[in-house]
């Protein structure tokens, strides 16, 4: 299997597809919720002495496209077997330096980490969470920039991977929910990966989930979720924060962050420091 592709920016993707003319190439996008830029890509098989003719006509298909539009794109080529094109997500997911402490590392990339640095592995497969997206990435740093604590809790846990940074970076008891199964799964296999033993479990945040477990406050939470989810479940997210804690609070459009903030005040938190990337406006606030 081959891909041709390149990334360009969302408002480009829909005028990408009306002028798409290749044939019997099929032009496809691809945007993971963690990129902020799309991909639009065209996957093929090749055989015999085809190949270089089938490859260039592909480059010639999407290159007129992208000039007809006028976006400046570099267009690449990815080969892998047939069996593996499933696994094309990978193309969009690379090693990741958040501070000089840690970095996200793919299973399948080589990476040295400096000295005093933490490399998280990982293989996300479909669940959210690979330090790529401007959420995610901003609540490694803060979790980062911490001092560890004796508990960390992690609210919405995807992949697993804010647990599991928090653990290698050396905060004590550790622990995680989500209210997908498959995330749960997936976190379990990150801390594996990593060599570190974390209690992921499925629950939600109205407690009505038959065997909801009980979840103990910590002493720093992390809730990467939606602002309107953080808004909703105000009281409940608060009472997992035990008094003179921290709580970071992220997945929220820049336009509504007053508006989480204001709900978090009224539980008795008071915003510390904020990031703000791209759209995206991640808080840390204090009890």
């Amino acid at each position: 299997m081959t891909c041709v592709y390149c990334s360009v920016d969302e408002q480009c993707v829909n005028p990408l597809f009306e002028v798409f003319e290749g044939g019997d190439f099929v032009l496809s996008s691809y945007r993971d919720v963690e990129d902020s830029a799309t991909t639009m890509q065209i996957f093929f098989t090749e055989s015999g002495g085809e190949g270089g003719a089938l490859r260039a006509a592909a480059v010639q298909a999407l290159q007129a496209a992208l000039d007809i539009v006028g976006v400046t794109a570099e267009i690449k080529i990815r080969t892998f077997p047939d069996e593996d094109w499933t696994l094309s997500y990978r193309l969009h997911f690379k090693t990741t330096v958040i501070s000089p402490r840690l970095a996200v590392v793919p299973v399948w990339e080589t990476f040295e980490p400096a000295a005093g640095q933490k490399a998280l592995r990982m293989d996300p497969g479909m669940a959210f969470g690979t330090g790529n997206h401007a959420t995610t990435r901003a609540c490694l740093e803060f979790i980062a920039e911490a001092a560890p604590t004796a508990t960390f809790l992690d609210v919405g846990c995807g992949s697993g991977i804010l647990a599991v940074a928090a653990k290698l970076l050396g905060f004590a008891d550790v622990r995680g929910f989500d209210l997908d199964a498959d995330a749960v799964n997936v976190a379990s296999e990150t801390a594996a990966v990593n060599g570190v033993s974390i209690p992921f479990f499925r629950g939600d945040l109205s407690g009505i989930m038959p065997g909801n477990p009980e979840i103990p406050p910590a002493d720093f939470v992390v809730a990467n979720v939606l602002g309107p989810v953080l808004i909703r479940f105000a009281p409940r997210i608060a009472s997992l924060v035990k008094p003179g804690g921290r709580l970071v609070l992220s997945g929220i459009l820049e336009e509504l962050y007053p508006e989480v903030k204001a709900a978090y005040e009224a539980q008795g938190f008071a915003e510390h420091a904020s990031k703000l990337i791209g759209e995206w406006r991640t808080g840390l606030f204090v009890v």
